[in-house]
């Protein structure tokens, strides 16, 4: 039995819980909806949610926990939301927000323009860029595509990163050859 699809999932005051062929979970913040796979059960009882499995297939068993984590995911994300910020460091790197896009100045010879998807928001302080939306799956997606325009550089740590990020940055020509270490 997984140790996580079998704690039940709190829903508080605010949120209405709907169980058909798919959950619906609107709050405050809008609206999800997930598909329930075969083998998967639901059942609400009072201000909770129980996920409970039919057999013990490899298929349900695999999408037991799952199921569970994406649901309670989901009552968090239309409660509070969720939020990712995302770094920029470099001489000349910036951001900022042209209407809803996203415009940024990161080393090539044009801006990268982002438009962002229904659901998501950013939000630009200094060298900060922060993605909000109440879909964990879609802020995470968002964060990763925009720190892949221009990821970390290996040697001198410029690009776009998590906040909070640790580079580990290669030593250089010179440090390795040991030129430059006092002769």
């Amino acid at each position: 039995m997984s140790r996580i699809g079998k704690k039940p999932i709190e829903i508080p005051g605010n949120v209405q819980v709907e169980i058909n062929h798919k959950v619906t979970v609107a709050g405050p913040l809008g609206e999800l909806s997930l598909k329930i796979p075969r083998g998967i059960n639901l059942a609400r009882k009072e201000n909770l949610c129980i996920v409970s499995r039919t057999s013990d297939s490899k298929e349900a068993k695999s999408f037991h926990g799952l199921i569970r984590s994406l649901i309670a995911n989901m009552v968090i994300g239309v409660t509070t939301g969720f939020k990712k910020t995302l770094e920029l460091s470099g001489i000349g790197f910036k951001a900022q927000l042209s209407g809803d896009k996203l415009v940024m100045s990161v080393g090539f010879s044009h801006s990268v323009e982002i438009d962002p998807p229904e659901g998501i928001k950013f939000l630009v302080a200094g060298n900060k860029i922060t993605v909000s939306g109440i879909s964990k799956e879609l802020v995470g997606k968002v964060a990763a595509d925009i720190r892949r325009t221009r990821p970390p550089d290996a040697y001198k740590g410029k690009g776009i990163r998590y906040e909070g990020e640790k580079i580990r940055l290669k030593p250089g020509k010179a440090a390795k050859a040991g030129i430059g270490a006092g002769t």
